[in-house]
């Protein structure tokens, strides 16, 4: 039996996600695309900082999962019942891994 698996690395090349879901790959691979150009964003702004790499990496990659909370709310609208996202609730044949640092 041949088994396919999906490797998420983040720009840096540490793994982040593994996978035997093509979906949920491509869904965390969206994410942390989003998370680098958030965390770019608040770097050239010079929003937070005194923020460490790992928090800025950790609140962005937030910020990108919840995307569509935190775009209702932008749009003056109440954040929507708390229904997990393909991206927030992995399935058991993903592995999110953390990254080291």
């Amino acid at each position: 039996m041949i088994e396919i698996e999906y490797i998420v690395k983040d720009r840096n090349g540490v793994e982040r996600l593994r996978t035997a879901e093509k979906k949920a790959a491509d869904a965390y691979d969206k994410v942390l695309e989003n998370a680098d150009r958030l965390a770019q964003l608040l770097r050239d702004d010079a929003v937070l900082p005194t923020l460490g790499d790992g928090e800025l990496e950790e609140l962005t990659i937030y910020l990108a999962r919840n995307a569509k909370t935190i775009e209702r709310i932008l749009k003056g609208k109440a954040p929507a019942g708390r229904e997990p996202q393909a991206a927030d609730t992995p399935s058991a044949d993903v592995t999110l891994l953390k990254a080291a640092g």
